[in-house]
């Protein structure tokens, strides 16, 4: 990996996080000399070349799995709580290195540098989390119908964890796979977004770091850059027995056939249509500021950003007026300047799209009330700023149903019942995130009942955006099922083992069968 030539800001930020101009590997931390494409990563703040690193090449992806193979066979037998220990160590590196990498993830993703920070927390909240959780990987006791037998279950490490990540949240959802992927005692590979590589390189420094100041083979924490072709080598390869991966419903329809091809294991983090029900008895203000956060937030690039906002016809102009002065307010511009609401889009094929979407949106019948559109001029020499816009639509739109991974706001009225609302929200393929707004306890209930909300994250006067470490974070339908993070969300990471303890003298069989010799 060689770095280019950035203004001082930057380069301060990649020498706190020991990034340096060198030809370096992408594997486990060791240098050696690919002979890979190159990936450029350019950021979407000012157009700026940040960096330039090497692919991984099909030899240096066999060199990487040989580490991690090894690496597996000392590090499954480390007692959970001590291989917390490490995770406890890498969680108080990244405090120690919070604001230099919230700053890289902010000017290479383009979010928000308060945004960037979070996401930084993320990651140390989650190894807080794990390592709390190294010390309850708990099993099942239970009672055996032979006499003198004792029955129980338990949980080993899986082996290799492969990780897809995009590029939206280009360090925390790493974190969320490994950290509990480490203290279940597995390895992992990561594969980061090819739009984002240079936030994946500073997270390997640190961690090997923390592995070699402990004496543990650094095949624990394994890198490999590029693009789907890269991917596709975890996603065809025997010896990873789970794939996580993160990103678009046609990305993970795709990981999910490979693996199960070979049958393995995928988790699936996969795309959002996110609908925030606002019913005639919502407090207004709070429903404008969760919906504009929701909506604008990552200039629109979370897959818990919200799409559509349902809103009871009784209550629809005031909301609509509403929206469209708040977003009069918001402030556009370099995601490092803290004035600043919304950062711009990834890249300029995301703005194509997003321009996409609005053509689509009005040719299927729809009405712009909050105009979009590219910003340029002095600040948006990038090209990827675009306006958050807000377009009154059906839901059954082929844009509205699609998700687009841009600040486009949809309004859709509707009339009734709390349960006609429920059925706009659920009619979409996506099941990730679901919010409705409401002072009514019935009408919350009803959202949350069998009868709800099918998505897999479901709130009540909140927005749909955002969530927090200790829930199982993930969605139903096509946004493929997975569960990350908190809860119970660590036993994917294990394979679970029945075993029958005999202390007799005796074999009895079960069920009372005889078979004597």
């Amino acid at each position: 990996m060689a770095t280019a030539t950035v203004d001082s800001g930057i380069q301060d930020t990649l020498k706190a996080l020991q990034i340096k101009e060198v030809n370096e590997g992408t594997s486990t931390g060791s240098k050696f000399f690919s002979s890979g494409e190159i990936i450029d990563s350019y950021s979407p703040a000012d157009g700026t070349l940040i960096a330039r690193v090497k692919s991984t090449t099909r030899e240096d992806y066999e060199e990487v799995m040989a580490k991690a193979s090894e690496a597996f066979k000392t590090w499954r037998l480390k007692p959970a709580p001590q291989r917390g220990e490490i995770v406890r160590q890498f969680g108080q590196r990244l405090r120690e290195l919070k604001e230099p990498l919230g700053k890289l993830v902010s000017y290479e993703m383009g979010k928000s540098y308060q945004e960037g920070l979070g996401e930084v927390q993320e990651m140390i909240d989650i190894c807080d989390f794990a390592v709390g959780l190294s010390r309850q990987l708990h099993g099942l006791t239970m009672h055996s119908e032979r006499p003198g037998h004792r029955m129980y279950e338990q949980y080993h490490p899986l082996g290799v964890v492969g990780i897809i990540s995009a590029f939206n949240f280009p360090v925390a959802v790493w974190a969320w796979n490994t950290a509990l992927a480490w203290v279940c005692g597995d390895v992992c590979v990561w594969k980061p977004s090819e739009k984002t590589p240079l936030c994946g390189i500073a997270c390997q420094h640190i961690i090997a770091d923390v592995l070699e100041e402990n004496g543990l083979p650094e095949g624990i924490s394994c890198l490999i850059n590029g693009d789907y072709r890269v991917g596709e080598f975890m996603t065809q390869d025997k010896r990873i027995p789970l794939v996580s991966a993160t990103g678009s419903i046609r990305m993970g329809k795709i990981v999910a056939q490979a693996v199960a091809s070979r049958l393995g294991k995928s988790l699936l983090e996969l795309g959002g249509n996110n609908a925030i029900i606002v019913t005639p008895n919502a407090d207004i203000k709070m429903t404008v500021i969760g919906a504009v956060f929701g909506a604008v937030g990552t200039a629109g690039q979370r897959c818990t950003s919200t799409r559509r906002l349902i809103v009871h016809e009784s209550v629809y102009e005031k909301v609509k007026e509403a929206l469209i002065a708040a977003y009069g307010q918001l402030k556009i511009g370099n995601p490092l300047d803290e004035s600043n609401h919304v950062g711009p889009l990834i890249d300029k094929d995301a703005v194509k799209m997003y321009e996409s979407a609005l053509e689509q949106v009005v040719a299927q019948g729809g009405k712009i009330l909050v105009e979009g559109g590219v910003l340029k001029g002095e600040g948006y020499e990038s090209g990827c700023y675009v306006k958050p816009a807000i377009a009154e639509a059906k839901n059954t739109f082929e844009i509205v149903q699609h998700e687009t991974f841009a600040p486009i706001l949809y309004l859709i009225p509707y009339s009734g019942e709390v349960e006609n609302a429920i059925a706009l929200q659920n009619g979409v393929v996506q099941g990730l995130s679901s919010a409705i707004m409401t002072r009514d306890l019935r009408e919350a209930e009803k959202f949350l009942s069998a009868a709800g909300s099918d998505c897999g994250i479901a709130n009540v006067n909140i927005g749909t955006s955002g969530a927090e470490i200790g829930g199982a974070f993930g969605g139903e339908k096509e946004t493929g099922g997975g569960r990350e993070s908190g809860s119970d969300a660590w036993k994917i990471y294990m394979r679970r083992q029945t075993n029958t303890i005999n202390y007799t003298t005796e074999l009895p069989l079960a069920q009372g069968i005889k078979f004597d010799l």
